[in-house]
């Protein structure tokens, strides 16, 4: 992990980035809606996404995913739409992990050579990439390809013969075959296109758990059918069929780790994907997005990751987690670089900016996460979340501007962005598979407002409206400083409730903080609320004047985000007061000259 240096992640969602095509005909196949390409991130691009102030980009949808198109010609099998979500299917079910998706190749013979030049691109341009993997399931119909000498495919070697065996890949349904879910709502794949392998069938003798854990030979249709789970050695009743680490390994570092491993009989499962992760870091890639992390048990990541920290030590490694009770274990004792915070702050903010929260929670989220802080990475949109424009969610980007500000400036953690995010793309088509509010990732699309930044290749924003430009300039100025600011590596201390208990007009729509290293003092402070200015005298307390060692006097601050707020702050007698008149809205960033 990069010391004093913010980082800011960009997802974007690689087979949409670069398609201009606008017909968004719902179920439309790649050549009725068009696709965007590995060769579509061009060095003007990628240099216009690090402009935007980013430091790594991660590449959605990279692994070979089971795909509706027809590769027969190109030694691939086809998959089967009743067990895949979409046209374009869903990036989480891979069918091949030591390959990449052939959609988003000019050339489907070279998409390897493709992607090896994507990341060269990237690097050249200064940032950094991850990409996903997915370790709690793959697809139905996995197949490896391109598997390097040795490597076995999953369940090759499986014993069907029984439920579970520790070395054993999948869980078997003895006696029963796996059967297609009953569909809701009518639902028929493709739309109901006539299509040869859409019968309602699906091959699969015994049928095997399926990705989210159920154990029936039919799941439900809100089950992640398409996949099926992947066994580390936890047996049926729940119980752990590997060593656990000591407690004293929360305190060890990954060399520790690594070292702990070395001699252990581990399960099959535990070595496929550990060589999958470092067939990925010797290409080039710079970390990954790990999926539903916490489906798979704390001790596979410790033995994984310390082994892509041995290889790579300063390798990039997010979890997608959920369960708060569980953050530390998958920190310290799974050695993950960072994880999403996603169940306290976003869920905490998205309320407030839906009009229903109060600040006053933001004070408890921050300090019960005190002492993990900067491994929790903020975000306001991913390809799982609701657009912030589109109306299931608030209906308007700009009302975003206040917890970007906080998300990306409260602590050390990165922050992400969402590749559309900075122009208020409101995810509002009708794709086919799954409904609108969020960008689908199951077919073939275009992203409207993403689109006109993207002006047929330009990368200069020439079709966004002066809101839309607003709104990109507001994320440009904001992660930039982000990027760059020494006080943003350094301390915080919130000074909301002391405003709160003496200060009046201040009230639970804003929320004031500060951030300080030795260079730098920062003094943060947002409005939420999209109807109501506040005029305030903003105080500081006596142990924060006294921290920074101020005497009394007359003090000059420059507002970083929009440099118009002129603002003084005034100490006597070690009391601190700045007169503050926030719009709706509106943040101002000030820095202490």
């Amino acid at each position: 992990m990069e010391e004093n240096k913010k980082i800011v992640v960009y997802q974007v969602f690689t087979r949409l980035f670069g398609n201009t095509n606008s017909t968004n005909k719902p179920w439309g196949t790649m050549e009725e809606n068009g696709i965007g390409k590995f060769s579509d991130f061009t060095d003007l691009a990628l240099k216009e996404i690090k402009d935007l102030g980013v430091t790594h980009i991660w590449y959605t949808g990279i692994p070979h995913h089971a795909v509706i198109k027809d590769y027969t010609s190109y030694g691939i099998s086809n998959d089967d739409p009743d067990v895949v979500k979409g046209r374009a299917g869903s990036p989480y079910a891979v069918k091949d992990y030591y390959q990449v998706n052939p959609d988003l190749a000019e050339d489907p013979a070279k998409r390897m050579e493709e992607f090896e030049a994507l990341i060269k691109r990237t690097h050249r341009t200064g940032l950094k990439l991850i990409i996903d993997i997915v370790p709690n399931h793959i697809a139905r119909n996995y197949e490896g390809k391109n598997n390097p000498t040795g490597v076995m495919d999953f369940g090759a070697q499986d014993d069907t013969s029984v439920e579970y065996s520790k070395n054993n890949n999948f869980y078997y349904i003895l006696g029963e075959s796996f059967k297609v879910p009953q569909p809701n709502n009518e639902y028929k794949p493709l739309g109901g296109e006539k299509h040869p392998l859409a019968d309602g069938v699906f091959d699969e003798y015994p049928a095997k758990w399926t990705g989210n854990g159920s154990r029936k030979s039919q799941p439900d249709f809100n089950d992640w059918y398409e996949t099926v789970k992947i066994n580390y050695g936890i047996k049926p009743d729940g119980s752990k069929d590997f060593p656990e680490l000591p407690p004293q390994f929360m305190e060890a570092d990954y060399k520790e780790h690594h070292e702990f491993w070395k001699d252990k009989d581990v399960p099959d499962s535990w070595k496929k994907f550990k060589d999958i992760a470092l067939f990925w870091i010797k290409k080039g890639v710079d970390g990954f997005r790990f999926d539903m992390a916490e489906m798979v048990p704390v001790e596979f990541w410790s033995y994984m990751n310390s082994a892509i920290k041995m290889e790579k030590p300063d390798a990039f490694l997010l979890a997608e987690i959920y369960n708060p009770r569980e953050y530390r274990n998958y920190i310290h004792l799974g050695k993950m670089d960072y994880l999403y915070d996603k169940v306290e702050l976003y869920d905490t903010l998205k309320n407030i900016m839906q009009g229903r929260g109060s600040t006053d929670h933001l004070i408890q989220i921050q300090q019960g996460l005190s002492d993990i802080g900067q491994h929790m990475l903020h975000f306001l949109e991913n390809h799982d979340e609701q657009r912030i424009a589109s109306p299931e969610f608030v209906g308007k980007a700009d009302i975003a501007k206040p917890a970007a500000v906080l998300s990306a400036t409260i602590d050390q953690a990165p922050m992400m962005i969402y590749f559309g995010q900075e122009v208020g793309e409101p995810g509002a088509e009708e794709a086919g598979f799954g409904s609108p509010s969020r960008t689908s990732i199951f077919d073939y699309i275009g992203v409207p407002h993403h689109q006109r930044w993207m002006n047929n290749g330009k990368f200069d924003g020439g079709q966004l409206t002066d809101l839309e430009k607003s709104l990109r300039d507001f994320y440009k100025k904001l992660l930039n400083f982000t990027i760059s600011s020494p006080a943003l590596a350094g301390n915080y201390a919130e000074i909301h409730s002391f405003n709160r208990e003496n200060t009046e007009w201040y009230n639970d729509k804003v929320f004031s903080y500060v951030r300080w290293s030795q260079d730098q003092k920062l003094i943060i402070i947002t409005n939420f609320d999209k109807n109501d200015s506040f005029g305030f005298d903003l105080q500081l307390p006596a142990s924060l004047v006294s921290a920074w060692g101020m005497k009394d006097g007359e003090y000059d601050l420059e507002e970083k985000l929009y440099g118009k707020a002129k603002a003084k702050l005034y100490l006597e007698n070690g009391h601190a007061k700045i007169r503050v008149d926030l719009k709706p809205l509106e943040s101002w960033i000030l820095e202490l000259k």
